[in-house]
């Protein structure tokens, strides 16, 4: 997590003064006015992303003041204990509550799963993928050292689409298997020309940790319309 405190606390010239919950403005008329005031910005925006937003302005602004005095009440020992502390604090807090989403995407796709393997031309195999059947091929399958070129675009079960290489225009190209485990299995099924749609369970998606930072949330079923277009000649 990256919120910046220490660049806070560092910080030469941050001018923030509040009087009776009002914000008071100051005109910036030089350029060190302009360069506190983006200091500032930069320093809010960044404890705004850390969800650190319910920060104590006034406490922030004297700790910069007595920095610049060297007047502190801590002294850098201290400083340093009480940020690790916090942002530890945050930290767990953060790991707790995406432990409880990904917990909640588990269960969810379970259900979702359970259901939609009841639904006519749904198989489901043994390590749980399931497939539907849209365009049968009539060229050979690949194996797992092979280079294919093929178009998917995948949701997850709430219709959020995640990545489409239909959108892009351009067919992606890898080796199966170097695709998540859902696809490695499914291009070993399917012939040249086919098109299926997938139900991937989370473990044989992107698992537990999702794409961190990215569309897909921990311990997500995926939805792929996944079409082989071609095996890459070596």
């Amino acid at each position: 997590m990256s919120i910046r405190i220490a660049t806070a606390i560092a910080a030469t010239t941050m001018i923030c003064a509040c009087t009776q919950g009002q914000k008071e403005r100051i005109p910036l008329q030089t350029e060190i006015d302009s360069v506190s005031y983006a200091i500032g910005v930069d320093i809010g925006g960044n404890f705004k992303k850390s969800k650190l937003d319910n920060a104590n302005v006034d406490a922030l602004s004297m700790g910069l003041r007595d920095g610049l005095d060297s007047a502190a009440e801590m002294d850098q020992e201290t400083v340093q204990m009480v940020i690790n502390a916090y942002m530890q604090k945050m930290q767990e807090a953060k790991r707790a509550d995406e432990a409880k989403k990904g917990e909640e995407n588990r269960l969810a796709g379970e259900k979702y799963l359970a259901e939609n393997g009841k639904r006519k031309g749904v198989i489901t195999t043994a390590s749980g993928l399931q497939y539907e059947v849209i365009k049968t091929g009539t060229g050979p399958k690949p194996v797992a050292t092979d280079e294919v070129l093929v178009h998917y675009t995948g949701t997850l079960i709430d219709g959020t689409k995640v990545d489409s290489s239909v959108d892009r225009g351009q067919p992606a190209k890898l080796p199966v298997e170097q695709w998540i485990p859902g696809f490695v299995e499914a291009l070993q099924m399917m012939n040249v020309g086919s098109k299926w749609k997938l139900a991937i369970p989370s473990e044989l998606g992107y698992g537990a940790q999702g794409t961190p930072g990215g569309p897909i949330p921990a311990s997500s079923t995926l939805l792929f319309e996944l079409e082989l277009l071609e095996i890459v000649k070596k």
